[in-house]
């Protein structure tokens, strides 16, 4: 059986990380991509293969870098089998601030415009390529959040994109279909990462990202259209989206919310959700 080719952002810390050494373990041919040149190349020299893997270090934002760093993979290593959308950013945020106008745009731009700069170059590669089993061509993966359920007090920028990436991939779900090409959404919970780390409450169901990556590759390989990880917050995402709205106001009004990071240079690399 050959090694599985896979493209993934946001692979120098979190999540990224966790899902790119998984993948590495089941001897999968790996693209790095993420801001932090550094860190990608420390993370492919600690791979079991590290002549598998190539390092990009572009920003998701950057259609063109993204783009230059798809042409390569494809070029080294032919179309992938799977591409996952991970990198993201997290921030807490206020409306009625107008500094804030910034982070709310580097949340969006990078949370929901990166899944199209990281998917887009693949695409046409995928279609044009050959079905494998069960009769598919590719797999295109987005790392979406239970956050995008519904809005929540002080995270407007991250529960908006979060909700925009969940609708964006199921509308690609339904238009690769016919192509052969599968489209997963991956939605964590709260996961044990660098982007969770100074959350000033209480986290339920707090996972190891090493623990998420497992299910997530499970999750990813079985097709499954949405996967929540972990489980538990699948039920709690489920009551949160049929709650009637006068419900859902009186008990999420005065929830904890995360420390404003107006500065965009401030907030946290990519590569973790939550």
């Amino acid at each position: 059986m050959r090694a599985q080719k896979v493209f993934l952002t946001g692979a120098s810390s979190g999540l990224g990380q966790a899902l790119a050494r998984e993948y590495a373990a089941r001897g999968a041919i790996l693209g790095l991509v993420g801001r932090r040149e550094a860190a990608l190349r420390e993370l492919a020299a600690s791979l079991p293969n590290p002549n598998a893997a190539r390092v990009y270090a572009a920003d998701v934002r950057d259609a063109d870098a993204m783009a230059a760093a798809a042409q390569d993979f494809l070029d080294h290593f032919g179309c992938p089998d799977i591409v996952v959308a991970n990198a993201g950013v997290s921030v807490g945020t206020v409306a009625g601030e107008r500094e804030d106008l910034a982070a709310f745009r580097l949340v969006m731009d990078t949370n929901w415009f990166g899944v199209l700069t990281t998917f887009q170059p693949f695409l046409q590669p995928m279609r044009a390529a050959e079905r494998g089993a069960g009769g598919w061509r590719g797999t295109l993966v987005g790392i979406a959040s239970v956050a995008g359920v519904r809005g929540l007090p002080g995270a407007g920028a991250y529960s908006a994109s979060k909700s925009a990436v969940i609708k964006l991939l199921e509308s690609l779900r339904l238009e690769e279909r016919a192509n052969g090409i599968r489209v997963v959404t991956i939605a964590p919970g709260y996961i044990r990462t660098p982007m969770t780390a100074h959350n000033p409450y209480r986290m339920p169901f707090l996972m190891d990202a090493d623990v998420f990556a497992r299910k997530a590759v499970r999750a990813i390989a079985a097709g499954r259209r949405f996967a929540v990880v972990p489980w538990q917050m699948g039920v709690v995402a489920g009551i949160l989206h049929v709650l009637p709205r006068w419900l859902y106001d009186a008990l999420a009004a005065r929830a904890p919310r995360k420390p404003r990071k107006p500065d965009p240079g401030s907030a946290p690399p990519p590569g973790a959700s939550a």
